[in-house]
């Protein structure tokens, strides 16, 4: 009986250490696994293009200076007058001109001390403002607007509210593509990654998509919109 106990024993012992070992090697075999599934190299793809600008905000700010308040009022409305006729006579449509309501300054009721008021009382700035989608004519435009200072209209510029604008609308249209691009730059540079370090890429593990940015071209060109997007891919790497 004690021999075939012994027997016994050493049989379950030996077979508890083949177990021991084999499941050594599986788990062994799977944390090699699982390391190589933890190498990854993150990359950063492009993608940037040029687009035309689709609607032009163009305000045009005048001055009107008077001692009389009805005679400053029509002094606006002659000037407002001739400004849209200028405009719609060089192809802007009517529909794309809107007038503000006139901002009046009274210097006598800014006045401190023995400060003279000047020659004249009240001044008035009024804005003639073009929005619209021919950025070609509008841009015609602007470059005859001196033809409005020979009709004796005083046009202000250098204000913050008088500076024209350039929108580009169509981003939701452009994304796609651009996204694509970023993304197919980001796995080449992966790629190239993998191959010098011997590596094969893999999967992506994670990815993000940057901010769209748009900003003009460069201060000369205001109407060619620049476009900027960037992805940031993480890849695994395996031998």
């Amino acid at each position: 009986m004690s021999d075939k106990n012994t027997s016994g024993a050493f049989l379950l012992g030996l077979f508890v250490c083949l177990g021991l070992l084999g499941l050594g090697y599986v788990l062994g075999g799977s944390a090699i696994k699982f390391k190589e599934y933890e190498r990854t190299v993150t990359v950063k793809g492009l993608s940037e293009r040029e687009y035309d600008a689709d609607i032009v905000i163009w305000p045009i700010q005048f001055t009107e200076a008077s001692n009389e308040l009805e005679a400053l009022y029509g002094a606006l409305d002659t000037s407002s007058g001739k400004i849209k006729a200028f405009l719609r006579a060089n192809g802007i449509d009517a529909g794309d001109i809107t007038l503000s309501a006139p901002a009046i300054t009274d210097k006598s009721a800014q006045q401190y001390g023995n400060t003279p008021v000047g020659q004249f009382r009240y001044t008035a700035q009024q804005t003639v403002t073009v929005y619209s989608r021919q950025i070609a004519a509008v841009r015609n435009v602007m470059s005859k607007l001196s033809e409005l200072g020979k009709q004796g209209i005083v046009i202000t510029r250098g204000d913050y509210q008088a500076q024209t604008e350039y929108l580009f609308t169509r981003l939701n249209e452009v994304k796609p593509e651009m996204i694509e691009e970023a993304t197919k730059k980001a796995r080449e540079v992966a790629g190239k990654f993998a191959e010098d370090s011997a590596s094969t890429l893999g999967k992506i593990k994670r990815a993000s998509q940057g901010q769209f940015s748009i900003t003009a071209r460069d201060n000369n060109n205001p109407h060619i919109k620049k476009v900027r997007v960037v992805s940031t891919v993480e890849y695994y790497l395996s031998d």
